[in-house]
């Protein structure tokens, strides 16, 4: 099985879509937040925008390219191996954003292809939101050609100092199904049973994003930081998450640079090389 560099440059969008505040507090409430400013549409600036929301509205316009004949042949082996998100600024509930994407990496690594999507999104005026770099891996598929790439991919730095734990996440035996509908994110590896086995999964894994998003959410509660402050958050999924499961939080915070570490119940990480910058 392999996969052409020479889809690196394509592109997607222009795609305008109202961040609304019903899928705002979606989200929010399928992380299971229970802060009221998540929820106050009273509020001057609205409810408490998530960190991790671009990921809602990044997924549609990612359409186009995932279903490129020779990415949509692969889609079964598609697992998200590493995240960077840049919020240029606070988020708001209400406001029409245009989000476009395009490959702008591909190369070969040892478990197969890894291939980012740079996903870019502006508001109204033409301003920058937020940009992202998704990046996924096609498992047991080889590159086809050269490596490629269209733009400067950072890797998220590696742990520096020690970590300390600072919390512990419950997941529910449904939380891939709540975050899929929430989110308004599919893909039926996380919700489908016969197809994450047919893809030669143990069984559904929780998306990447959730796992990444609850993470931030318990950063954010245990040392009082409004997600307004996030500029930036990090990071490498180094396993799957199995459901139901309980997940520990591993943190340093020093000034405004959070690094973090979460790990499965036999203490192997299954987000590394995590990282928030706050402003």
């Amino acid at each position: 099985m392999k996969l052409s560099s020479a889809l690196v440059g394509e592109a997607a969008g222009p795609l305008e879509q109202m961040i609304d505040a019903r899928w705002v507090m979606a989200y929010s409430a399928g992380l299971g937040e229970t802060d009221a400013r998540y929820y106050d549409t009273t509020a001057v600036d609205g409810p408490w925008v998530h960190p991790l929301f671009p990921v809602c509205y990044e997924w549609p316009v990612s359409r186009s390219l995932r279903s490129l004949a020779p990415l949509e042949a692969h889609n079964a082996r598609l697992v998200h191996a590493q995240h960077d998100l840049v919020l240029h600024r606070p988020l708001r509930a209400g406001e029409t954003l245009t989000t476009f994407a395009r490959i702008a990496l591909a190369v070969q690594r040892t478990p197969g292809a890894f291939v980012v999507f740079r996903f870019e999104a502006r508001d109204a005026q033409g301003a920058p939101v937020s940009t992202s770099d998704f990046g996924v891996l096609y498992r047991d598929v080889a590159l086809d050609g050269p490596s490629r790439s269209v733009a400067s991919i950072e890797d998220p730095p590696p742990r520096s100092r020690p970590l300390a734990k600072v919390g512990e996440i419950d997941v529910p035996a449904t939380a891939a199904h709540v975050y899929t509908e929430c989110a308004r994110i599919w893909n039926p590896i996380h919700t489908d049973l016969a197809y994450a086995r047919a893809a030669g999964l143990p069984g559904i894994i929780l998306h990447g994003t959730a796992t990444l998003a609850l993470t931030v959410s318990k950063l954010l509660a245990r040392y009082g930081i409004e997600p307004r402050t996030v500029r930036r958050v990090r990071c490498r999924f180094s396993g799957m998450v199995l459901m139901p499961a309980a997940l520990e939080v591993h943190a340093a915070h020093e000034g405004d640079t959070l690094a973090v570490e979460t790990r499965n119940e036999r203490g192997e990480p299954v987000i590394s090389r995590g990282e928030l910058l706050l402003h």
